[in-house]
């Protein structure tokens, strides 16, 4: 049921996710023509690729209503208009993909070490972000790098992601993959950076 519908090749936005969730306001319904004029970046930077076009906006209505109304307690952020269009913004800013581009990382039918991605990621932001990775599958010896996670300071300034141990991360319900979950990555399995994940 979850085949990617028509994934794009390149890095998109999964959310944007408050550390902290005490102050959230679940009757705060998400209501789609608030973005519309955020509708064109939201379909390219922000798809949903898990539901077929008819509903590509269940994602957005979920990362509202179980993240935005958290972070609404931010001015900068407090409608979901200034969500969505902070969230596009930080994308645009942060611009993953020319990063990786530039120092030559792109899908690839090799493998990557992890160490030279995160120097790469590290060197380029002045920041350590967290990287994810599916572990690798039964009889495989690679990891695949799925999700890359920028952290940022009340003021939406860049800083280190640095999660203590044990501490659960607010997006884990988020990241279930068939029957496997992301993870931080390991430095020493190779990395598998593809085009598409099957």
């Amino acid at each position: 049921a979850n085949d990617c519908q028509d994934p794009p090749e390149y890095w998109t936005i999964h959310g944007l996710w408050p550390d902290k969730t005490e102050d959230c306001n679940r009757t705060w319904h998400f209501n789609v023509t608030e973005i519309k004029d955020l509708m064109s970046d939201m379909k390219l930077y922000w798809p949903d690729v898990l539901h077929s076009s008819l509903n590509r906006t269940q994602f957005w209505k979920h990362e509202w209503e179980k993240h935005g109304t958290c972070a609404a307690t931010l001015q900068i952020l407090n409608s979901q208009k200034k969500y969505f269009g902070k969230t596009l913004e930080l994308y645009q800013r942060v611009d993953l993909n020319s990063c990786l581009l530039k120092a030559g990382i792109k899908p690839s039918s090799s493998y990557y070490q992890m160490t030279a991605i995160k120097e790469v990621l590290t060197g380029f932001y002045g920041v350590t972000p967290k990287i994810q990775c599916l572990p690798p599958e039964e009889g495989e010896e690679a990891q695949t790098i799925g999700q890359i996670e920028f952290c940022f300071t009340k003021e939406l300034q860049l800083r280190n992601c640095t999660a203590l141990e044990g501490e659960s991360s607010p997006m884990q319900a988020d990241l279930e993959h068939g029957t496997e979950e992301l993870s931080v990555c390991d430095d020493t399995l190779p990395t598998y950076y593809p085009s598409e994940v099957q």
